[in-house]
């Protein structure tokens, strides 16, 4: 039931928000069904978790009150336990470990942000190799091995003389979609938190701001592409440099130990000639 002091900008919003995520779902072959089933675990797994009285969890009808679920689906989808939420692969934890060090600490990176192209093996290149990067990381796991999954997704390439590139200045495959569909999930999940945040006013606000632009020709916004993706990676691998930095020097119990996500985007469309100008920031 659709409470009446609902904003109609909230609805509004919404439907903005979900039309990349539907459209994403019917290229995946993701129906309205499949996804109606979907939603109604998140509802029922959100009011259970977070919004609870006096530390109680609900009961089952005021989950339904709460959800318009009906009770009988929210008993069976509690007794099916909780959904955890999903961390990121390990392999893309390792991989994003990596790279941090590849791009930040010395010999493997002439200055922070410039990553050295690396000799594969440590016969060939000492403690400046891919096979010595690994190891500094990881002792349980090969450089091959490491080196094989990355040259799959796109991370680095091989040249002639043997030498490891680093194709981007973090870890973002651009191959294989279960690792890119873990990103997403991260990332999409981290930004909604922090607008959804800021949207309640509750507590101190998140840093969330953006700029927008829409009578730019198809040359200034390649040229806007280009600026963003060089410095903007400039900015995160300092922010990358500063949050290892400090993560080196902190002893946080576990109870105290927080995790943050910093993150920049650029998009770009056709502007709807109907729309209104609305230029700048």
């Amino acid at each position: 039931m659709q409470s009446p002091a609902l904003p109609p900008s909230m609805l509004s919003a919404l439907r903005r928000v979900m039309r990349p995520l539907v459209r994403l779902m019917l290229r995946k072959g993701v129906t309205y069904t499949m996804f109606a089933d979907l939603l109604k675990e998140v509802f029922v797994e959100v009011a259970h978790r977070e919004f609870r009285l006096n530390d109680t969890a609900p009961s089952d009808s005021r989950i339904s009150l709460l959800t318009g679920v009906h009770r009988k689906d929210v008993r069976r989808l509690r007794s099916e336990g909780d959904t955890v939420l999903a961390a990121l692969p390990a392999n893309i934890t390792l991989g994003a470990q990596l790279v941090s060090v590849w791009t930040t600490t010395a010999p493997f990176c002439s200055v922070p942000g410039q990553a050295l192209a690396l000799p594969r093996l440590a016969s060939v290149g000492g403690d400046c190799s891919f096979d010595a990067l690994v190891a500094k990381v990881s002792t349980d796991i090969r450089g091959r091995v490491v080196l094989d999954e990355w040259l799959r997704l796109g991370v680095v390439r091989l040249d002639e003389q043997d030498c490891v590139h680093l194709q981007a200045q973090a870890f973002v495959p651009q191959k294989g979609f279960d690792e890119k569909a873990a990103y997403f999930g991260h990332n999409l999940h981290d930004h909604a938190c922090a607008a959804v945040h800021n949207l309640n006013d509750d507590g101190q606000p998140f840093f969330e701001r953006s700029v927008h632009y829409d009578a730019l020709s198809l040359a200034s916004v390649e040229h806007v592409r280009e600026v963003v993706a060089k410095d903007g990676m400039q900015t995160l691998l300092a922010f990358s440099h500063l949050a290892a930095e400090l993560e080196s020097v902190d002893e946080p119990s576990a109870e105290q130990r927080q995790r943050i996500t910093v993150g920049l985007y650029f998009y770009t469309e056709a502007t709807d000639p109907d729309s209104s100008k609305t230029p700048g920031p």
